[in-house]
C-alpha cells in the first residue's frame, strides 16, 4: 500500500497501477476492512480501481496518525469472504439503440450475434461509481471487443446506453455527453435520488447482461 496525501482532510491509499483482478481484490478487501471499523472519523472511503479515498475528521487524524491507523487495521494477506451480488441487467442489443454496433462489426471483423454473445456472456465486477451518479464503471470486457473511445464523442447519449470503451464496459445512467461506443440499452433505472447511494450498482457488485427482445425491452419501458 502506498499512501499520498489528497488534501489537509483526505488521503488516498494506492493498491498498484493496473486494472486488474488482484488489484481490485487487493482493494475491495480493504475497503471493507474500513467500513467494518464504523469510525465515524473517517467521513467517507470512496474505492476505485486501484485506489480507495478517504476523507477524515482533522479532529481525531492527521495524515500520520491515520495512516498508522490504516496499517494496523487491514492486512492483505488475509482473504476475506465478501458477498459479491450479481445483478443481472437486460439489455437489447438492436441496432435502433445500439448506433456503434454495426461500425465495432466492421472494426473486429465480428458479426453482430457474435459481439452480442461475447458481452453478454462475462461476468464484469463493479471498479468503481463516478462521472456520473451511478455511472458505474465495468470490466473486463473480453479482448475482441475491446475497442478504443470514439474519436468525436456525442453532445448527447440517451439515458440507459450501454456502452464500451477499451477494456471497460458501462452504462449511461442519464442523458449526458460521452465518447463510448453504444451497443444497447437497457431500461434498469441506475440513478435514483431516493436511494441514499443514488445507484443500485455499488463497488463488489458483479454485473450479468442478459440480451431481450425490443419487445421484452418496450415492456419494460424501454424508449427507442
Amino acid at each position: 500500500m502506498i499512501f499520498k496525501i489528497a488534501s489537509v482532510d483526505s488521503l488516498i491509499i494506492y493498491f498498484g497501477d493496473e486494472i486488474n483482478q488482484e488489484i481490485s481484490s487487493k482493494v475491495k478487501n480493504a475497503y471493507k476492512c474500513l467500513k467494518n471499523l464504523n469510525d465515524k472519523g473517517l467521513i467517507e472511503i470512496i474505492p476505485s480501481y486501484t485506489s480507495i479515498f478517504i476523507n477524515f475528521d482533522i479532529f481525531k487524524y492527521d495524515f500520520s496518525s491515520l495512516k498508522q491507523k490504516i496499517i494496523s487495521s487491514i492486512d492483505l494477506s488475509i482473504k476475506n469472504e465478501i458477498n459479491e451480488e450479481i445483478i443481472t441487467i437486460d439489455v437489447y442489443y438492436g441496432i435502433e439503440v445500439a448506433f456503434d454496433l454495426e461500425n465495432i462489426s466492421k472494426q473486429t471483423k465480428l458479426s453482430i450475434n457474435e459481439i452480442i454473445t461475447l458481452h453478454s456472456n462475462k461476468l464484469y465486477d463493479v471498479y468503481a461509481i463516478g462521472f456520473l451518479p451511478g455511472f458505474a464503471y465495468l470490466g473486463n470486457v473480453d479482448k475482441q471487443i475491446a475497442i478504443p473511445r470514439r474519436s468525436s464523442p456525442r453532445k448527447i447519449i440517451p439515458k440507459g446506453s450501454l456502452a464500451i470503451a477499451n477494456t471497460q464496459t458501462a452504462i449511461y445512467p442519464q442523458d449526458s455527453p460521452g465518447g463510448w461506443n453504444i451497443i444497447g440499452k437497457t431500461a434498469m433505472q441506475l440513478f435514483d435520488k431516493n436511494l441514499s447511494t443514488l445507484s443500485p450498482l455499488h463497488v463488489g457488485n458483479k454485473i450479468k447482461f442478459n440480451s431481450i427482445t425490443k419487445e421484452k425491452f418496450l415492456a419494460q419501458g424501454g424508449v427507442l
